[in-house]
């Protein structure tokens, strides 16, 4: 007989678990069709008609010229049996979660009063499904301690199983998370997921950091973490909603070239945009809004590959906070709209070619979703933590001798963590080397007051939305926290608050986190959170955190940690010893600079893609974003070939009158940026430590270096960079305008027979660009 089939993971899901209940499967999928009449997505009576056309239609293909009068009664009765179980499943799996699935089947097991007694396997757990693994797993550990021993081995394989087709199938991340899942938190996770598939990379990272950390800390600090909420959408529930709404055809997106994935992606966004969830995924989001009340949330991505080891995918989908204001049925809409973004964002062309860059082109990216109350509190109409950031327990690049790469560091900010990951153009926020926390990068005073945090982003509960304002709009004398995170500009210092702020001494408020440092564990406690996790992974790693700060009676900060996000730190490989080599002929320097150099070194470097700052700084908006297009078609043509760039400003930046505008798309082929600053190009160089374009760079293995003009340290070779032929209309069509503004240059043409060859030691924080023959 032909039969109907489905090549979506829940349908087969759907099979595989029937198949261990044959007993029970008729009763099953009465409950499932039941599930659909009550959703209202199909009628009784349209539902059965339906049956009967595929099963007529079923003879026809078998050949039978008259379907009614050619089959006995018994076969006919049999084939329509058949064809309803088919449709059944079909349809469920169309419209209906798995999680609904798999409740029905508890209950009738329920119903039944069937249990798993024996504790021995007799099941295969790659094939079942999870409710019965979990009872295989239950019964297990409900046993006396003595008699479990025997079973840990069926334990360890219910864990795995689960962790594999809950939560992440990356090996390495499984290999460790194996080792700290329980089957209680494991049951957690299942309780707060909604539909079928794994809760995805994001999710997997903060869930196993928060596990690992209960465990390990010592008792006193673990009074100081504080778990999230949170809810998630299985991957599966993605291709659910491209079936539903007709999308399909968006799925080649990552096949096509470049300009067609741009030209195609706001087609993309708004057909995205005007699909629809389906019914029991909409009634459960009105379950979550219901429990976390008015409470702003964030809708963020986790994607299967995400945050995995080597490929983070930092800031390449979106993440959307929601301030949850409205009335219930205003809030579900923007649920819904955000995770429909969400969606939309997994063909997003940054991140299609990030794929490709990295080889995972043909991987089946299905993106999950995690749901999270926004940790902070209000404060007079806003909603903001008192402090958030992005640590990193291995320091790659430290600004004084004396730091200690291993303890790690922090990019903190006040507000919403956004302005620590994003490398945002007209904002800084406070490094701290956690070996040395009052260690500032720049020890001036003027430059400590112009490199300070001065927009804060939050949520504005009256306007019900997010905002970015001037953070002196925000400040007054009653911000509970206020002494901790600001002090006092006075002249030529800063000053701690010791006594109540005046009203109109706000505007010389500066965001320098200084008493905090001194006054707080914060360093000693996030350097023990982060060697912790270190140790347990088995590499560095890298740790998103909101912090709420408090103050105890005597007077002392109380911090609470929450832990939003850890993943594997992404890093240059390990160099060799380098040294700079001495006396250097002066014409045979390229470039020098002596700030916050890493380690390494790139040799046979045959091009220098070099963009002018008098002539950048000419250009329109438009003029800079198109030129940041044909910085990647270059990037593209040179392939395969040894070539650094170097530009004013701040390569990535989102602020197009601060650097030039590019993402990883565009320059993941070279190996080195070379960032130019000075007074008459723009602001001092700000280290990029830690923001999500810097994490795309060293998983690419490119050098981010920075060199500041006026410095009298620095070497910058003008008859190079600005005389030099221009080659590259070897490589793609340039008119006139375009070779003003990029210069290619080809070392062979300024020296013959010779190369660059760009040494970083990190130890005397110097590198160096020099020219040196061609090995022979």
């Amino acid at each position: 007989m032909q039969s109907f089939s489905n090549s979506s993971d829940r349908l087969m899901s759907i099979t595989l678990a029937l198949g261990q209940y044959p007993m029970l499967s008729s009763r099953i999928r009465s409950k499932m069709r039941h599930e659909l009449y009550k959703h209202a997505i199909i009628e009784k009576h349209e539902f059965e008609e339906l049956v009967r056309k595929q099963a007529i239609r079923t003879q026809e293909l078998e050949g039978l010229r008259n379907p009614v009068g050619e089959e006995p009664t018994e076969l006919w009765e049999e084939r329509i049996i058949r064809v309803r179980d088919q449709m059944t499943d079909l349809t469920f799996s169309q419209h209906l979660s798995f999680d609904l699935f798999q409740n029905i089947i508890t209950d009738i097991l329920n119903e039944r009063g069937v249990q798993l007694a024996d504790p021995n396997l007799t099941f295969n757990p790659e094939q079942a499904p999870q409710e019965l693994i979990f009872e295989h797993a239950w019964a297990i550990l409900r046993l006396p301690p003595e008699e479990r021993e025997k079973y840990e081995h069926h334990l360890e394989e219910s864990r795995v199983v689960l962790i594999r087709t809950m939560i992440s199938d990356q090996l390495p991340y499984v290999n460790i998370a194996k080792r700290w899942f329980t089957i209680p938190d494991l049951a957690e996770i299942r309780k707060r997921k909604i539909g079928a598939g794994r809760v995805g990379g994001k999710a997997a990272g903060m869930l196993l950091a928060y596990r690992i950390l209960t465990e390990e800390l010592p008792e006193e600090m673990k009074s100081h973490l504080r778990k999230p909420e949170y809810y998630f959408i299985g991957s599966n529930e993605m291709y659910a909603f491209f079936t539903m709404n007709d999308l399909e055809r968006w799925n080649d997106q990552k096949y096509k070239d470049e300009e067609h994935m741009r030209a195609d992606y706001p087609k993309l966004v708004k057909d995205f945009a005007a699909g629809h969830l389906p019914t029991d995924i909409l009634e459960k989001l009105e379950g979550i809004l219901e429990d976390i009340g008015k409470r702003p949330l964030i809708v963020r991505s986790s994607s299967l590959l995400e945050d995995s080891f080597g490929t983070s995918f930092a800031g390449k989908y979106e993440s959307i906070f929601l301030s949850n204001q409205g009335s219930p049925k205003e809030n579900l809409k923007a649920l819904s709209n955000a995770i429909t973004r969400v969606y939309a964002s997994t063909l997003n062309p940054d991140a299609l070619l990030y794929r490709r860059s990295k080889g995972l082109q043909d991987y089946d990216e299905r993106m999950a979703l995690l749901i999270m109350a926004v940790e902070g509190k209000p404060y007079k109409g806003n909603f903001l933590p008192d402090a958030a950031g992005v640590a990193f327990s291995r320091n790659l690049y430290r600004w004084a001798p004396q730091i200690r790469r291993e303890d790690g560091f922090v990019r903190l900010v006040w507000g919403l963590g956004t302005r620590a990951v994003d490398r945002v153009g007209n904002d800084y926020p406070r490094l701290i080397a956690l070996s040395h926390p009052l260690l500032r990068p720049t020890p001036d005073q003027r430059t400590m007051e112009r490199c300070s945090q001065q927009y804060v982003d939050l949520i504005n509960l009256e306007k019900n939305k997010m905002e970015t304002v001037s953070i002196h709009s925000v400040l007054d004398p009653e911000y509970p926290p206020l002494r901790y995170i600001a002090q006092l500009k006075e002249e030529g210092y800063f000053t701690s608050l010791h006594s109540r702020l005046m009203e109109n001494d706000k505007d010389r408020l500066v965001l320098t986190f200084e008493d905090l440092m001194r006054r707080s564990p914060f360093a000693e406690y996030m350097r023990q959170i982060l060697q912790t996790l270190e140790r347990c992974y088995q590499y560095p790693v890298d740790l998103e955190f909101t912090m709420q700060i408090n103050e105890e009676s005597n007077g002392d900060p109380d911090l609470l940690f929450t832990f939003l996000q850890c993943r594997p730190q992404s890093r240059l490989a390990e160099s060799k010893e380098i040294s700079i080599p001495g006396h250097l002929p002066e014409n045979d320097v390229i470039l020098q600079t002596r700030f916050m150099v890493p380690q390494g070194m790139l040799d046979n470097i045959e091009y220098v893609a070099f963009v002018p700052p008098g002539e950048y700084f000419k250009l329109s908006v438009n003029e800079r974003f198109e030129l940041a297009r044909i910085i990647g078609k270059l990037n593209e043509k040179l392939k395969g070939r040894q070539f650094i760039l170097v530009g004013p400003g701040r390569w990535g930046s989102t602020n197009v009158d601060l650097g030039i505008p590019v993402g990883y798309s565009d320059v993941f082929n070279t190996r080195a940026l070379v960032e130019m600053s000075g007074k008459d190009i723009g602001p001092s160089p700000e280290p990029s430590l830690g923001t999500h374009f810097f994490q795309d760079l060293l998983e690419a293995q490119i050098y981010p270096l920075a060199i500041y003009l006026d410095d009298p340290q620095s070497t910058f070779q003008p008859s190079f960079f600005y005389h030099s032929p221009n080659c590259i209309e070897e490589f793609i069509p340039a008119e006139e305008n375009i070779k003003e503004r990029l210069r290619l240059i080809k070392i062979d043409d300024y020296r013959k027979d010779h190369m660059l060859r760009l040494v970083m030691d990190e130890e005397h924080s110097t590198a160096i660009g020099y020219l040196l023959p061609k090995a022979k």
